[in-house]
């Protein structure tokens, strides 16, 4: 039996050895931050044994708050916690801090460990996550929850610290939460007066809460963190601030009871076997013995076990009985749950008569509301470009003025919105989306990352997708960012070549898991024959023969608004008596997701090959070859008309089947 240190209330010392398991993870890999599972345990304790409503058993339940460590270098902490409540994490996964293939990595990884939500650790993102999170409880409280059945009734908790309140997407994030009003969204501040290069004087001197005062949050400040009364009380106050976001200020030390407290040297490296010794001495616990959890602890915190079992228990009566009375909504929220579509509800996309162009962004709206009743958990918006990008549903509520509504207007905060959305997918129940210029996506960059190591079904939409935009100038013009995106692990990529590619692409971004990025046109483009052609299915392979010659001499590959240009180039080519092949390859990602064989097919090894498009040509050569060449763009756009701009700068028909006849020779020669 492990015994317990003497004279410690039970409180006092689960709350011990929460900091103390977190030490010795630290310690035992030699690598870490042990300052802020020192300071923040008491937070921890509150919101895990008393305050929050979770499941340790199950962990995915609906209705469970979530809980965000937006300050994810504290991961031990959030480690050291889920084990003692019973989560699915042992004393040796914790004693496997930071190694290869360990349930507990150095920064928090959804689907990597059961109760960790949302991947965080880029500072300010998951902060940005838990707005998107409270954005989606809020909506699907509003459709779902009926008369005596609130189904969805959950509050989302977010510790954060200082970098996290630095980084410029916190305020993205924080004046679009008090703007929507999310009054089931509360911050807990570690407030410890220490970053990672010295005292937050050197660089981090603002008044915090006049700051979140004026986003219109509801602000308090808890001066000690080790007061567990004032923290509860204070925690209490928020979830009874229905109308506001609430943001509680808690002063703590850092490497509170080390021998470094208050300081920057216990931010981010172990301590030492000396400082660990005197810290554990400090706490009236064992020098010399690593991971120790007395047994009345360990009881004291498996309560939990118990206390989320009968909540989640009560919860299943209450949607049974809703179920009953709503058989329709119950199904449809329980398949959305687990990221299901309406069977059938394909049969709702839309298809494009060949004839009169559409830009690909016009054709991402018509697809939208064509498929809005049958994809009812399909919600986002755009960084105040609805109008540009056409992503917005018509006839469609504003979320802002009806929880209901399935329109955000995010604003002019493109990190944020895509942080958002990586929240609202992490929550479950919705398919959410983003969208907004094509060279902004610089500024979500970041987020998109993130989406495509969560596995986050996460949609972005990009418009105005090339030189082709025209008047507004190489500022708004992507060079490198199809390459750029391209480049992220996991993360799919779609720049259809015309309205029928871009429905075969929408149904795709629904059907496949995990995060994916649209590219489309503000020009308009041909229409593919889709009488004529299996667009869904060439898509699907993501490369296809759009239009073929037999035994062809060369392969024009293009994407996008492109593609139209290389069908234009292959009639001139044929007028000279060269067979050329068309390949349409909409998805990077998809084609080399496919068979050796299917690849071959479609661009054979013998012949040729020529890709052109208005990017980039960084990563071309993979299917081109070094006997094959590349169209693309070294330097920066210009402002001028769309077809100008692309003319002068060599995507003209003419100039494809200038460069195809060179490889055709050079092949002859």
């Amino acid at each position: 039996m492990t015994t317990s240190p003497a004279s410690l209330s039970l409180d006092q010392l689960s709350i011990d050895t929460l900091r103390l398991l977190a030490v010795d993870e630290v310690e035992k890999a030699n690598s870490g931050h042990p300052g802020a599972p020192l300071g923040c345990a008491p937070i921890a304790y509150l919101l895990y044994h008393k305050l929050m409503k979770h499941n340790p058993k199950h962990f995915k339940w609906a209705d469970r708050d979530r809980f965000v460590l937006s300050n994810g270098h504290a991961s031990a902490l959030l480690y050291a916690t889920l084990y003692l409540c019973g989560y699915n994490l042992s004393l040796d996964d914790l004693k496997s801090f930071r190694q290869w293939h360990s349930k507990t990595p150095g920064h928090p990884e959804s689907g990597d460990t059961e109760g960790v939500e949302v991947t965080t650790g880029p500072l300010g993102q998951g902060f940005g996550m838990a707005v998107g999170m409270a954005i989606a409880e809020k909506h699907l409280a509003a459709i779902y929850n009926k008369p005596g059945f609130d189904i969805v009734d959950h509050h989302t908790y977010v510790l954060c610290g200082d970098g996290d309140l630095m980084e410029g997407i916190s305020h993205e994030a924080a004046s679009l939460a008090g703007t929507l009003n999310l009054g089931k969204l509360i911050v807990l501040y570690d407030d410890n007066l220490i970053s990672l290069d010295g005292p937050t004087e050197l660089s981090f001197t603002e008044d915090v809460l006049k700051r979140f005062d004026a986003y219109h949050w509801h602000t308090q400040r808890v001066a000690d963190g080790n007061d567990l009364e004032a923290i509860e009380a204070a925690i209490e106050a928020a979830k009874a601030e229905t109308n506001r976001p609430s943001f509680i200020a808690v002063r703590t030390v850092i490497g509170y009871g080390s021998p470094r407290a208050g300081t920057n040297k216990v931010h981010g490296e172990a301590m030492g076997a000396a400082d660990t010794a005197a810290t554990k001495k400090y706490f009236g616990f064992p020098e010399d013995q690593s991971f120790y959890v007395p047994d009345d602890a360990l009881k004291n915190w498996r309560g939990a076990i118990d206390r989320g079992a009968a909540a989640e228990a009560d919860w299943n009566k209450l949607f049974d009985a809703y179920a009953k009375q709503y058989p329709e909504l119950a199904e449809q929220f329980k398949r959305a749950q687990v990221n299901k579509r309406q069977p059938g509800w394909e049969k709702k996309l839309p298809s494009f008569p060949a004839g009169k162009p559409v830009a690909t962004r016009n054709a991402g709206n018509v697809v939208m509301n064509a498929i809005a009743e049958v994809v009812p958990e399909l919600f986002g918006g755009a960084a105040d470009l609805t109008a540009s990008t056409k992503t917005i549903f018509k006839p469609g509520a504003n979320f802002h003025q009806d929880p209901a509504g399935r329109n955000v207007f995010f604003g002019v905060r493109e990190f944020a919105m895509c942080a958002a959305v990586n929240g609202m997918a992490a929550h479950e129940g919705l398919v959410p989306f983003g969208s907004t210029f094509f060279t902004f996506s610089d500024y979500c960059k970041p987020a998109i990352r993130l989406a495509a190591l969560s596995r986050a079904h996460s949609i972005f939409v990009f418009t105005h997708d090339s030189i082709g935009l025209g008047e507004d100038g190489p500022t708004h013009q992507p060079i490198e960012h199809l390459m750029m995106l391209r480049a992220v692990p996991d993360l799919t990529d779609y720049r259809p070549a015309d309205a029928n590619e871009t429905a075969a692409c929408w149904r795709l971004a629904l059907e496949r898991n995990g995060a994916c990025f649209f590219a489309l046109s503000r020009q308009d483009l041909p229409v593919i024959d889709a009488t004529k052609i299996d667009v869904f299915n060439g898509v699907n392979h993501g490369a296809y023969v759009l239009e073929d010659a037999e035994n062809p001499q060369v392969v024009l590959i293009g994407t996008g608004s492109e593609v139209a240009t290389c069908l234009e180039a292959k009639k001139t080519l044929e007028g000279e008596g060269i067979r050329a092949r068309v390949v349409s390859m909409p998805s990077w990602e998809i084609f080399d997701e496919q068979p050796a064989e299917y690849r071959s097919s479609v661009l054979p090894a013998a012949v040729p090959k020529l890709a052109v498009e208005a990017g980039s040509p960084l990563g071309w050569w993979k299917y081109v070859g070094t006997d094959g060449d590349v169209i693309g763009l070294d330097r920066f756009g210009a402002s001028a008309p769309g077809k100008v701009v692309l003319e002068k700068l060599g995507f003209s028909a003419a100039n494809i089947a200038t460069r195809a006849k060179a490889l055709v020779n050079r092949k002859r020669a």
